[in-house]
């Protein structure tokens, strides 16, 4: 398959279209025109890279890529020695940051949802393009069973917070990756409980204060889901052929 021709595939079945974004998605770094065998990871750091390059990959799929806004342009250290590895092994380099997020089928959100059991996910903001979701437990759960269930799921202990939270937990709202800051609209919605993959200070206060159980279950642990799904619809789907590579990070 052509280079081009994956990215228009990725491109349409991602719909990246319908928001703006704090990096460009699509094709980040041309490589060669054709595309045979992809490696996926949730973020391009150079371990991934160079596992693709031994793998003699002709394309990683990724997201988290690079160009960043703010981000300091210059291809100078580490992100220099990113960019010139794949360059010179001539690999492409694609990333999918908020169209995977809030995909409602290879979603980073919709798919721990799924994994939770929530029922009836909706958009915690009032858009169709809502990055926040939220749905309800078929039978309410304690604090505690959801932080085992979590810690199964993800194969990382999550950092929580139950003071003043409710004794079960039926309305959960949920956003991976860097969504603490939604746990306001969380409280405001009435939920029971608000799961996401990292915390700030601040957000302990506000899930004391509000009454909300509270998870972070970090980054990169809530974020494998919808990379490791967009690469297994592209098995399924076209002659490629697909590996997903975790690089373990505990942040």
């Amino acid at each position: 398959m052509l280079n081009v021709e994956l990215e228009k595939i990725l491109n349409e079945k991602l719909a990246i279209h319908r928001l703006s974004d704090y990096a460009p998605n699509g094709l980040q770094i041309a490589g060669k025109k054709e595309v045979h065998k992809i490696i996926t990871g949730v973020s391009a750091c150079q371990a991934l890279i160079d596992y693709a390059v031994e793998q003699k990959a002709d394309a990683i799929l990724v997201h988290h890529g690079y160009f960043w806004k703010g981000e300091d342009p210059r291809l100078i250290g580490m992100k220099g020695k990113r960019i010139k590895t794949l360059m010179q092994h001539d690999v492409n380099l694609y990333a999918y940051h908020l169209p995977l997020d809030i995909h409602s089928e290879l979603g980073n959100n919709a798919l721990l949802a799924q994994a939770l059991g929530l029922q009836n996910l909706q958009g915690m903001e009032d858009s169709p393009l809502s990055i926040p979701m939220w749905g309800e437990l078929e039978q309410p759960i304690s604090g505690q069973d959801l932080c085992v269930k979590l810690e199964q799921l993800l194969a990382r202990t999550p950092l929580v917070s139950h003071e003043n939270a409710p004794a079960f937990i039926k309305r959960i709202g949920l956003c991976t990756g860097g969504g603490q800051d939604y746990i306001d609209l969380a409280a405001k919605l009435n939920l029971d409980a608000f799961i996401t993959g990292e915390v700030s200070e601040r957000t302990i206060h506000s899930a004391r204060e509000q009454g909300l159980h509270f998870f972070s279950c970090g980054h990169h642990a809530t974020e494998r889901f919808g990379i490791r799904a967009l690469g297994e619809w592209l098995r399924e789907n076209y002659a490629l052929t697909v590996e997903f590579k975790d690089i373990p990070n505990p942040a």
